[in-house]
């Protein structure tokens, strides 16, 4: 009994040396408020800083887009343009004219639906193909049956226009993303000549083969007009009654459609083109900008300077970058690196009479 005491009380002894007995312990309310505001002054700026690295790469590939497309439709107009055989400055194309027995030459093309014509010209235009080396009338190959072996190549003339147009609906597909002020854009149509089978007959029935005798690309527009003279390149230039088949095309969309601000100098054209003169008079007259630039003085972002008489045009297109990814986009002067801009002059090698 005494032993069973002794144990009992050694074994409280011991327990009582042996200290208060560990808990486990949390954080705080305060430690985790602490801790929660920390993390938001240290995340927040760095979400903002990504954020806005990816606007500014987002910005800057709409930018590098923008300015390959505009130019990608330099490139493809001054192609075209290599091959003009006449051009039309303002004063031929919008009068007044001060050349006598000029007709104003925009009610005579086929209009497009909020469209001002910029850049009109005639040009050559290659048909393979399509003219028998046989000269006999009676057994010449007709264009349709010809071949590579039967039939050589030929020019005919085509008539080219190139339009500002301005999108009058924000939800069509050319005003994305979808909004007020939507980007302008450039649109291309054609209209050919037949193939001649005698230049020197007195009417079109003469000159032309008929439609049994050609295919769709041997035969002229239903708008190109049959009494159009090189000898007066302003008169009888299209048939307006006959438009069918008339094929459109967008070449390049978001042309800035803001005005530039300040305007361009009032004597670009001048001196981009060497201050042409007018030598068709008896006295020589100083061409002015009223003259040689092609504009829609709403925007000014597409523009033709034209000295008809050396048959150069200047052609001008500015971009609008921003416009692709947000609607209030108008030009700024502190923002002109997302309006590129670019130029190309050319010289028509098309030799008019040749």
């Amino acid at each position: 009994m005494k032993t069973l005491l002794r144990l009992l009380l050694k074994s409280q002894h011991q327990r009582n040396r042996s200290g208060p007995a560990q808990t486990d312990k949390g954080m705080t309310l305060v430690e985790l408020l602490v801790g929660a505001i920390m993390a938001f002054l240290i995340i927040t700026p760095m979400l903002a800083f990504v954020v806005d690295m990816l606007n500014t790469d987002r910005r800057e590939q709409v930018k590098s887009n923008t300015e390959q497309d505009v130019q990608a439709a330099l490139d493809f107009i001054a192609q075209d343009l290599s091959q003009a055989i006449y051009i039309y400055d303002n004063s031929a194309l919008n009068g007044p004219s001060f050349r006598p027995n000029e007709d104003p030459v925009r009610p005579q093309i086929p209009p497009i639906p909020n469209g001002t014509p910029i850049l009109v010209f005639w040009k050559r235009k290659q048909i393979r193909n399509s003219v028998s080396v046989d000269t006999n009338p009676t057994t010449r190959t007709k264009p349709i049956d010809c071949d590579q072996d039967s039939c050589n190549d030929t020019y005919t003339r085509s008539l080219v226009a190139y339009f500002q147009v301005t999108e009058p609906n924000p939800t069509s597909i050319w005003c994305q993303p979808s909004g007020a002020n939507c980007p302008t854009r450039i649109e291309r149509y054609e209209i050919s000549e037949g193939i001649m089978k005698n230049p020197a007959g007195v009417t079109a029935a003469d000159r032309y083969f008929d439609d049994s005798e050609a295919n769709d690309g041997q035969r002229h527009n239903p708008a190109f007009n049959l009494n159009f003279d090189w000898n007066q390149p302003t008169k009888n230039v299209t048939d307006l009654n006959n438009l069918g088949g008339l094929n459109r095309q967008v070449l390049v969309n978001y042309i800035d459609q803001s005005q530039l601000n300040p305007p361009p100098p009032n004597d670009e054209c001048q001196t981009a083109l060497g201050n042409p003169t007018d030598t068709t008079g008896v006295t020589p007259i100083q061409l002015q900008d009223t003259t040689l630039k092609i504009t829609n003085p709403d925007t000014n972002s597409f523009y033709a300077c034209v000295d008809t008489a050396r048959n150069i045009a200047r052609v001008t297109i500015r971009g609008n970058s921003l416009r692709r990814i947000q609607t209030d986009a108008d030009y700024e002067a502190n923002k002109a690196a997302y309006f590129p801009t670019a130029s190309v002059q050319v010289q028509g090698l098309g030799g008019r009479g040749k």
